[in-house]
């Protein structure tokens, strides 16, 4: 076990995590003291706040003085720092890699793995390590991955698990399903209800969290035909049920959307035109929704659709749908517009442009995700028991929501990956 961990020590520090990693690891209880603290599910900030970490998971939290800080604990003091839960991206695609200067990968690649593809898997599977650690250093430490297009986001998410390398908490889909030859290549083809059934089956024993079905194709238009047939979809729900786990149904606008209602699919991603019938059904069953808006508002080629999901959105927010943040970042740097990886925290602002307030947005992406995805019970937000992922930002995000664009601390699991405050960190143990 001593050589285990000295190995894993090793290759943290080569990665350039290391430090704060294993100046953690030896800080069994932690104190960190906030200026502010939003605790995810609240509708305002609490001042003076202490949060006591014993591990991995939050011990106590409670105002300065209320809460007992136990002898020998160290203590963070981020001075007037406003805290919050580590922020989870409800649909996110960390295998859709770029340009990255400095790292031998300048060359423009596909958004995924798929055939004609310049990297081989593995090599992807690398660049794909550095987005994961570009989404935990901005702020998101909980990452929902919406289809790699082979179980090499499993392997990720347990070299993550493992402390080998850097990133979020990862909750992977391994290939999709879909049922028609047309749209991205990267889903497993399926042409009947049982190859469906049969195919939730080998990517959940594969080591899939969860189910994705592409539904509908985007190409040309929002409103491109299915690509499955109700009973397939149906079979494919069914089964993933019938073992445990959720469904995740990508169905943009048109037929798409009643048919993934009538399936039973847990959450509807990346709508884009709802019709009006479909969103009270949304909402009196319960399904969450994913829009990814600053993506169409970006890219110039998206035009089309940017008004219509602007109106679709603020139409569920007004209805009361569980709408979870979402940002679908990806693509070549340089290539394309953005929002890449690491900054995906660019959709608060458009979220809060079309009606939401900040700390709705905000709750998107802490209790309302971790609900999403199935993690409630241990993510999303500041609370006793839960894992210790805190961030932290100079200003007010409920005042401004873009302070999320400029988060200067990041702990996950009781680590310290990040800290960028000047004059604070880690005090003198207590005795």
């Amino acid at each position: 076990m001593k050589r285990q961990s000295a190995i894993g020590s090793a290759v943290l520090l080569a990665l350039g995590v290391g430090g704060s990693c294993l100046a953690a690891e030896s800080q069994r209880t932690v104190a960190v003291h906030a200026g502010q603290l939003f605790d995810g599910k609240s509708d305002r900030l609490a001042s003076r706040q202490v949060i006591v970490i014993a591990g991995e998971r939050i011990a106590d939290v409670g105002p300065e003085g209320s809460v007992q800080i136990p002898g020998g604990a160290a203590e963070i003091d981020l001075g007037t720092a406003t805290v919050l839960p580590g922020l989870i991206e409800s649909h996110n695609h960390v295998f859709k890699v770029g340009q990255y200067p400095g790292t031998g990968a300048e060359a423009a690649v596909p958004a995924e793995i798929r055939p004609g593809t310049p990297f081989s898997p593995p090599y992807l599977t690398l660049l794909a390590s550095i987005n994961a650690r570009l989404d935990l250093m901005s702020g998101f430490t909980t990452a929902r991955d919406l289809s790699s297009g082979s179980t090499a986001d499993v392997d990720l998410r347990n070299a993550i698990n493992e402390g080998l390398i850097a990133g979020p908490r990862m909750r992977v889909a391994t290939e999709g399903i879909k049922g028609s030859t047309a749209g991205p290549r990267y889903f497993h083809l399926i042409d009947s209800p049982w190859e469906g059934r049969k195919q939730v089956r080998l990517q959940l024993r594969n080591g899939a969290d969860f189910i994705k079905i592409y539904v509908n194709n985007l190409s040309p238009s929002p409103y491109g035909g299915p690509t499955i047939t109700a009973e397939e979809q149906q079979a494919i729900v069914d089964e993933a049920h019938r073992q445990g786990a959720l469904v995740a149904c990508t169905a943009h606008a048109g037929i798409s959307v009643p048919q993934s209602i009538d399936a039973g699919c847990d959450s509807l991603e990346l709508g884009i035109d709802i019709d009006l019938a479909s969103i009270r059904r949304i909402v009196d069953k319960g399904i969450f929704q994913t829009f990814a808006l600053a993506i169409n508002k970006i890219q110039a080629s998206r035009a089309s659709v940017r008004e219509i999901q602007k109106a679709n959105f603020q139409r569920a927010l007004k209805a009361g749908v569980k709408i979870a943040f979402a940002v679908n970042a990806g693509g070549a740097r340089g290539a394309q517009p953005g929002p890449y990886h690491g900054e995906e925290a660019v959709e608060f602002a458009t979220m809060v442009e079309y009606g939401m307030t900040p700390l709705q947005a905000i709750r998107s992406a802490t209790s309302v995700a971790a609900e999403n995805i199935g993690w409630g019970d241990r993510v999303g937000s500041v609370e006793k028991g839960k894992y210790a992922d805190l961030i932290a930002v100079a200003g007010n995000p409920a005042n401004d929501v873009t302070e999320l664009e400029r988060v200067k601390f990041v702990m996950k699991g009781g680590q310290v990956f990040r800290n960028d405050f000047t004059g604070s960190g880690t005090t003198a143990s207590r005795n």
